[in-house]
């Protein structure tokens, strides 16, 4: 079975503003409102896929609850930890202004909360993947990943992460299956700056050999590579397509990965699905379906046979 986390989960509010002017009042000209959250969007694609997965995480009040009804509604099993105080937070993304949002801070997560989370890690068995994504909520601990991966290490589960800087730095002494930076968030980290793959299969190496079974990079429009646990080099550029909406783009590549090893069990697959699932979600308006991944898989692989 497939877990993702998802520390403090969102309802999207996403809209478009036509002349949008500061100091008046403006309106919408289209709305949007989504479940979102790093964990709920491996989730989701996982979902798209056919594959059975379950989300955890934290959620409060009305907004919440409607997160859960909306994820629970596209067939993703939940097993959220409700908090007694606060609401899950908004995120308000402004669609006709690109890359402008407002995103809410989310509930206080107790110490309490945190360790019922971790009892329910604590039923996880060998061969289970757990998905880490995305920031830890100032109100819990910085090293929750490194404290959820060392209590997870006598149980052989396959942990997956995904997040920056130190946050992913401190997990590689517990040996990840999978870590998922962008070619920016791995430059950070060894203070560079990365631009074409060539630049990024150095990198993507050293951080396997700091403990990460495989480095998936992804690169936007450059496409992606990986270092794989089978000691090759995997890269290709990104599929042709039109950019609609990044968001959600990493977290489909993630899934499509997932999805690529559990068929295969072949790092040849499950890179090139990962970059199939990436690609789809960014040439949609919503988080790839399973037609439009393996649409955009028959495409890359066309590309890979010219080669």
């Amino acid at each position: 079975m497939i877990y993702t986390v998802t520390f403090n989960p969102s309802l999207d509010y996403i809209v478009s503003v036509e002349d949008f002017t500061l100091g008046l009042t403006n309106r919408t000209s289209s709305e949007l409102m989504l479940p979102g959250g790093k964990g709920l969007n491996v989730s989701m694609v996982l979902g798209n896929l056919g594959i059975a997965n379950t989300a955890l995480g934290f959620s409060a009040g009305f907004t919440g609850a409607e997160i859960i009804r909306r994820v629970e509604e596209m067939g993703v099993h939940t097993d959220f930890i409700a908090l007694e105080r606060g609401i899950s937070r908004i995120n308000l993304k402004l669609k006709s202004i690109d890359g402008t949002e407002i995103n809410g801070c989310g509930p206080e997560i107790s110490e309490d909360a945190v360790e019922e989370l971790m009892k329910k890690l604590d039923r996880l068995q060998e061969e289970d993947v757990l998905v880490l994504a995305g920031s830890i909520p100032n109100t819990m601990p910085d090293d929750s990943y490194s404290r959820m991966m060392k209590r997870l290490e006598q149980q052989n589960v396959r942990v997956v992460v995904d997040a920056t800087k130190d946050l992913l730095v401190n997990v590689l002494a517990y040996h990840p299956f999978l870590v998922k930076p962008n070619n920016y968030e791995l430059g950070e980290i060894f203070g560079t700056d990365l631009k074409s793959r060539e630049d990024v299969i150095p990198y993507a190496k050293k951080m396997k050999e700091m403990g990460a079974v495989n480095v998936l990079v992804s690169m936007g429009k450059e496409g992606a590579v990986l270092a794989a646990g089978d000691g090759n080099i995997y890269e290709a550029p990104a599929p042709n397509g039109t950019l609609v909406n990044g968001v959600g783009a990493g977290d489909s590549m993630v899934a499509g990965f997932l999805a690529g090893w559990l068929e295969k069990h072949a790092y040849s697959h499950a890179f090139y699905m990962g970059l199939s699932a990436g690609s789809a979600s960014a040439f949609s308006d919503l988080l790839a379906t399973k037609q439009e991944i393996e649409t955009v898989y028959r495409q890359v692989m066309n590309e890979e046979e010219k080669k």
